[in-house]
């Protein structure tokens, strides 16, 4: 008798296109929807659109995003997140309900509009902020919220909100109006987390973050190589702060696939912890250079494009 055939894994990645935004924008209207059927998902819809614009450079006063790592990709990649984990939260019954859920969505894709540049601003790709950058996204939703909708009770929610993926900002300082915007601003950071680490070409891109972290003259990390082999202290870092600070809302998006696909896994954990493994592979093996086993993204045709020198590697 043959051996019954093995059930392919799920993955991320084939729920929903990472790379077609407006796929992530359905499947987060239609998580929004069965949560809170009547509720007007427009202004999440709107701030999306005009999220992308900006990014592409075409929001008044402002230059497209010039900056590798924390560009749109991500942001759609942590509101992709942040959809699910709002789903997982309703679904094990920690409401959040529909207008601060609509309101951490907003948070999502404006968390890091910190890199992006006002016209003029020629100084840098806009890296040069890195240290500054949550500041920058919680005052740029407060001077836009115009534009994206927001009256002044709303923007200043999702500013408060944003200032909670510091990872420098110790979450005790943090000052909310409600134990719901506490709990939006937990998800909000769990997702930010999940999204980049989960992206399939996490490993990859983090070269484009050590680009970024040498233009804003953070120091710890001598090559790219390096930010590589520091990681795995990174990865027990975020370990902790998902289970402890952030570990009221960052189990429950178990709840989410579970109910939704039938799987009883994270698969944002699961996925993350595939890519450690690989990275810790990548780090024991010194056959070969490290770049020929990162091969999610051709790394040096878009260095020659965006005009960077090659890593200096090990």
């Amino acid at each position: 008798m043959a051996a019954p055939a093995r059930k392919t894994q799920i993955q991320l990645s084939i729920l929903v296109d990472p790379d077609k935004p407006f796929a992530i924008l359905r499947d987060a209207r239609r998580l929004y929807r069965t949560s809170y059927p009547g509720a007007d998902f427009r202004p999440v819809d709107r701030a999306f659109r005009l999220t992308k614009r900006l990014y592409e450079g075409g929001f008044p006063g402002y230059l497209a995003c010039a900056v590798d790592y924390h560009d749109f990709a991500h942001s759609a990649s942590v509101f992709a997140a942040t959809s699910r984990l709002l789903d997982g939260c309703e679904l094990s019954g920690f409401a959040l309900g529909p207008v601060p859920a609509g309101e951490v969505l907003i948070a999502a894709m404006l968390h890091d509009t910190g890199y992006i540049r006002a016209e003029g601003d020629t100084s840098g790709t806009g890296a040069q902020y890195t240290k500054i950058h949550v500041d920058r996204s919680s005052a740029f939703v407060l001077r836009e919220r115009e534009a994206f909708g927001l009256d002044p009770e709303s923007a200043a929610r999702i500013s408060r909100m944003i200032l909670g993926t510091d990872l420098e900002r110790p979450w005790g300082g943090l000052v909310f109006e409600s134990e719901k915007e506490r709990m939006a601003a937990e998800i909000l950071a769990t997702a930010d987390l999940f999204g980049q680490m989960a992206d399939r070409a996490y490993l990859e891109k983090l070269l484009f973050l050590y680009y970024e972290f040498r233009e804003a003259g953070i120091g710890g990390y001598d090559s790219a190589y390096d930010i590589l082999t520091k990681t795995a202290g990174f990865y027990q870092s975020i370990q902790n702060r998902l289970d402890g600070t952030l570990g009221r809302v960052s189990d429950r998006m178990k709840a989410h696939f579970q109910a939704r696909y039938g799987v009883s896994l994270d698969l944002y954990r699961e996925t993350i912890a595939r890519q450690m493994a690989y990275l810790d592979a990548i780090i024991a093996d010194d056959s070969t250079n490290f770049r020929a086993k990162l091969r999610r993204m051709d790394l040096l045709s878009i260095e020659r494009r965006g005009g960077r020198p090659p890593s200096d590697g090990y």
